[in-house]
């Protein structure tokens, strides 16, 4: 494997709000977070048959899941999140000090996935904080057909901090970008990572393929991100502090 970032990526990600790396995590720990995915799936469409829901937050059964911070029921997202790649990319990225966030799969159902509109990560966050990092690691590989993701430099959005979002009826999600740009596709295999600031404006198509389009993001954090009283938000899980290893 080659270096895993370079000078050249880091600057780009300052300078754009993102970056693409290539050929990150091998096949077979893929294949590992692909089985562990799977098994969420069907944990959470137990979870809504027993409420009684077709829509719970924004998970659509059958057509659209959001499934987070399961790491620590799964060894292999350990392996991953708190691996050599990401402790390389992190550092890069974000410097000394490093927390994970959150993670969670975000999974299309075949031929039914939905979209997901233009938005900034930090719109989902309504307390403050510093833009965190993104990595979104496509578990199948990823183009226009299956709902890749598509992503605007700073430019081309005309902001570099944190926006106020409004709500979609009907979806539920949060939308911030309302111009006619349509992105940039990330057209990428699985084990690639599209790298993302938290305030890069994103957004992701539906799936028009007969195969689900599965992926794990993974969010990581200069600080910990927390509430009003001084709790993590989601997760304040140390990785790098003060430039020792933590994990």
């Amino acid at each position: 494997m080659s270096q895993i970032i370079t000078n050249e990526q880091i600057e780009q990600y300052q300078r754009d709000g993102f970056v693409i790396l290539r050929d990150v995590i091998t096949q077979e720990l893929i294949e590992k977070i692909q089985n562990e995915c799977e098994r969420f799936i069907k944990e959470k469409d137990a979870e809504m048959d027993a409420k009684g829901v077709e829509i719970d937050e924004i998970n659509h059964k059958g057509k659209r899941y959001f499934i987070a911070m399961k790491n620590k029921d799964s060894q292999p997202m350990q392996e991953l999140l708190y691996g050599k790649e990401m402790e390389a990319i992190t550092r890069a990225v974000l410097g000394d000090n490093v927390y994970l966030f959150l993670e969670q799969f975000v999974v299309k159902a075949a031929d039914k996935g939905m979209k997901f509109s233009w938005h900034q990560d930090s719109g989902y966050v309504p307390y403050d904080h510093k833009p965190y990092l993104s990595a979104w690691l496509p578990l199948d590989d990823v183009d226009e057909e299956n709902g890749t993701v598509y992503l605007l430099t700073y430019d081309e959005a005309g902001v570099h901090q944190k926006i106020e979002h409004k709500l979609e009826e009907g979806t539920n999600d949060m939308i911030g970008y309302h111009g006619d740009n349509p992105g940039h596709a990330a057209i990428l295999k699985k084990g690639d990572i599209a790298l993302f600031s938290s305030v890069c404006f994103h957004r992701s198509g539906s799936n028009n393929t007969n195969k689900s389009r599965r992926v794990l993001l993974m969010q990581y954090s200069v600080e910990p991100i927390t509430v009003e009283n001084g709790e993590p938000l989601y997760l304040a899980e140390p990785f790098v502090v003060e430039g020792a290893l933590q994990k």
